[in-house]
């Protein structure tokens, strides 16, 4: 008996120590109402800002839907049933308004409770489509703007695997789709009998990759991928009339020349890769004319697996095709001069190409780039600007050059760090060309810019005029609201000084104005209510502070209602960051959020315990500096210590928290410095780390900004990666991670192996495996469940670690 009753004991502290049957939670009343709060509608205004569309969808998925069908394959996640993403997040609603009355217009026809996704205004945007997803499959709409109606014009038979699924054609009457092939011949992965083993080979080339996830494993995986991804391309009009375009293919991409003649298609080719996704696979890019005749094979790439090292490796020949926005049928690409390889000194990284249809003969060379191409903005026959970066030190140039004269020398108008916000010139203004294309505004020799503003004095954005002559610019407009944060879109009409705009507070929901910046008026076009009544009063500001080192570091500061340090005491505090890698001091220390802005707690946001008496640190910032020769990574974890250090000192001195009771947390990367701010300080109560990596020894070809490998630098990987350290983990630590995540580099693993590593060595540690959830969490029940812990965790031994300490035995 005696014997009976020690192994029901020991089963029980099994129990007690192991797994915990738990189903979904709810959490306290003050979080489930801010999380469950609908949000008001996203909104799309067209270009001449008469008509704005408004879509609104569920803050959630369901755990319902997450769980459907799902096949994971060479870097897709397919619904086999309905033949589109099954990540899809979709809308529920769509409404037309009419941005000079403010009437909101229901559209006659449109399907209730359906699952809306893609929507795509028609090019002289008199039309917009849409897809809805059935039970077995995707379906085709149309909405017409002027009767306020939308039409079904397909069965649901729409291939929307992979992108480029639905392209309108330039006469605004007829979209190009892809159809779905029968899926009957999917193979059950799980019950195929293996005709041998699987087989992958080197041939002593160098293939340093990131760990991508839901990769081809074998020939099961690439047959099902070749079901899945194969389309025939169909033209339908308006009224469901349709024909062949195209035999079945794996089309991955689509787009329609300006003038509508021709169509660049790209259709994936064999061999697959196991190692890298299907966007590295073998594609051939084909031109055809309007009928879906072939005009020319114009490219094939061939499958990438063999990269350089570095984050600017590129492949060799042809890369970045696509048509010039200001002309008939012009195809533009970029071409490594260093054969992709960033470690080949060479004066010139990339020159620039384009070649006129009906593409014969040899092409014309527009330009080189010091730094690797990026993109190009098309203003006129005599007018572009180019833009190139370079990772390694951060710089981007822009080049002012005449596409009709390459023996100009192209003018480099802007050279900088492309992280020192505080000098960023902004974005060239543009118009919508004959084509229907954005092109670059210019008028009387100048150009003009909408830039952020951002400062030491706040978040302005402005109004630049440039003089193209001089390169000097007078400004025209800037912000000057110190109560509300604004935005400039973009220009709605530059002769009139129209701009979209966007204001917002604390208090006030984001909503759209069009700014006159001739004489500083604004016009209200939305007018949407703040749907977090329970955060208003909330105290809320900026602070700045700086490291030991002299860096300077800002984050915003939420008190509770009502809070007052002289009777209420000392509060309870959870710090929230993110790293992020710099190459200087000042770039680093520049401040880029603003107390101005919304409160809006997203599902991963830390504010709602502000309402659970809290203070909450949010966006903390967490620079890790490099400069010169040195990496950022050489000296991580000192870095990562002195800026929590400086953080907590910062409100410690403003006298609003007890340093005993802070929680430090973070997502992805800010998990991972969660989890090493524990191991190697002693500055927190508690830590929250939800989907990170935490052994680096898995990602050996790099990982986030670090690109040296493993075998070049051990200790890097080794110092950085909390598994290592995990038997210096003496602080309570929340691991929560998707079962399902797909992030590269996160693998569900990582927090499985901490788990054990720390269990093992007596930490404390609890880990929630989140079943069907990705690297971000859909499902309500996902959410709110994680919402839970977090509150318990926080509660248990933030809140009241003084009480836990007193009833230890």
């Amino acid at each position: 008996m005696k014997q009976l009753l020690l192994c029901l004991t020991m089963l029980l502290t099994l129990q007690l120590d192991g797994q915990i049957d738990l189903g979904y939670q709810l959490p306290h009343k003050d979080i489930l109402d801010l999380a469950d709060a609908p949000l008001p509608p996203r909104f799309l205004i067209n270009d001449e800002a008469t008509v704005g569309i408004l879509f609104s969808r569920s803050n959630f998925k369901t755990i319902e839907e997450l769980s459907e069908e799902e096949m994971r394959l060479a870097g897709l996640r397919i619904n086999p049933k309905t033949n589109i993403s099954s990540r899809t997040r979709y809308y529920t609603k769509i409404e037309i308004m009419d941005i000079k009355s403010g009437t909101v217009h229901a559209i006659k026809g449109i399907p209730e409770r359906a699952r809306f996704a893609n929507l795509r205004w028609s090019p002289d945007q008199s039309k917009m489509s849409f897809t809805t997803t059935e039970t077995n499959g995707v379906a085709l709409w149309v909405i017409d703007i002027a009767s306020k109606s939308a039409k079904k014009i397909t069965k649901a038979n729409i291939n929307a695997n992979m992108r480029g699924a639905i392209v309108w054609m330039k006469d605004s009457q007829s979209i190009l789709y892809r159809k779905t092939m029968s899926n009957a011949n999917l193979i059950n992965a799980e019950e195929a009998i293996p005709t041998g083993p699987t087989i992958s080979v080197n041939d002593g080339k160098k293939a340093q990759n990131r760990t991508y996830q839901d990769l081809l494993k074998n020939k099961t995986d690439e047959h099902n991928f070749m079901q899945l991804a194969t389309a025939e391309i169909w033209k339908v009009d308006m009224d469901g009339n349709e024909s062949k375009w195209k035999d079945a293919g794996m089309y991955s991409y689509t787009s329609v020349s300006p003038d509508g003649k021709n169509v660049l298609i790209g259709e994936v080719k064999k061999p697959f890769s196991y190692i890298v996704p299907y966007y590295r696979f073998p594609v051939d890019y084909i031109i055809y004319d309007a009928n879906g005749k072939e005009v020319k094979n114009f490219l094939s790439i061939p499958l990438t697996e063999d990269l350089p090292k570095g984050f600017m490796a590129c492949i060799k020949g042809p890369r970045s095709l696509s048509w010039r926005d200001d002309k008939p049928a012009t195809l533009v690409w970029a071409e490594a001069l260093d054969e992709g390889d960033p470690e080949n000194e060479v004066e010139y990284r990339d020159v620039i190409y384009e070649q006129d249809a009906p593409f014969i003969g040899k092409p014309n060379m527009l330009l080189k780039t010091i730094n690797r191409f990026n993109s190009i903005e098309w203003g006129d026959d005599n007018l572009a600007i180019c833009y190139d970066y370079w990772w390694n030190d951060r710089n981007t140039k822009a080049y002012l050059f005449d596409p009709a004269d390459n023996t100009k020398e192209p003018k480099v108008m802007f050279d900088r760090n492309y992280q020192d916000r505080y000098n960023d010139p902004g974005n060239f203004v543009t118009r919508i060309n004959e084509y229907g294309n954005d092109v670059i505004y210019s008028k009387d020799g100048n150009l003009f810019l909408i830039g952020d503003g951002y400062s030491d004095e706040g978040i302005y954005p402005f109004v630049d005029k440039l003089n193209l002559k001089t390169n000097e610019t007078e400004r025209l407009y800037q912000a000057k609201d110190k109560s509300r944060l604004e935005r400039l879109w973009f220009a709605l009409d530059m002769d009139e000084g129209k701009i979209l705009s966007q204001l917002q507070s604390p208090t006030e929901y984001p909503n759209f104005y069009v700014r006159n910046i001739n004489d500083g008026s604004s016009t209200a076009i939305t007018e949407f209510e703040n749907p977090f009544k329970a955060l208003e009063n909330v105290h809320k500001e900026l602070i700045t502070y700086k490291r030991d080192d002299g860096v300077e570091l800002s984050a915003t500061l939420y008190l509770p209602e009502g809070y007052k340090k002289e009777s209420d005491g000392k509060l309870p505090m959870v710090m929230w960051a993110y790293p992020r890698e710099f190459k200087d001091a000042s770039t680093a220390g520049q401040v880029t959020q603003s107390e101005n802005e919304f409160t809006y707690p997203y599902y991963g946001s830390p504010i709602y315990w502000v309402n659970r008496g809290y203070a909450v640190l949010d966006d903390a910032a967490f620079p890790i500096i490099g400069q010169g020769e040195e990496e950022p990574n050489d000296t991580f974890i000192p870095q990562l210590v002195a800026n929590a250090k400086a953080a907590i000192d910062a409100v410690d001195g403003m006298g609003f928290i007890d340093r005993d009771r802070v929680a430090v947390g973070g997502h992805s990367y800010g998990a991972f410095m969660t989890a090493n701010l524990l191991s190697h300080s002693n500055l927190f109560a508690a830590g929250i780390a939800r989907s990170g990596a935490y052994n680096r020894t898995l990602t050996p070809f790099g990982f986030q900004a670090e690109e040296r490998t493993y075998w070049e630098a051990p200790e890097i990987y080794y110092g950085m990666s909390p598994f290592m350290h995990a038997d210096k983990m003496k602080t309570p630590l929340l691991l929560i991670h998707g079962q399902a995540d797909n992030n590269s580099g996160t693998y569900p693993m990582q927090s499985e192996r901490y788990f054990n590593a720390l269990k093992g060595l007596g930490a404390t540690v609890r880990l929630v495996m989140l079943p069907k959830e990705s690297h971000g969490y859909a499902a309500r029940e996902s959410v709110m469940h994680i919402l839970w812990e977090q509150d318990e965790w926080l509660e248990k031994y933030v809140k009241n670690k003084n009480k836990q300490q007193k009833e230890k035995p």
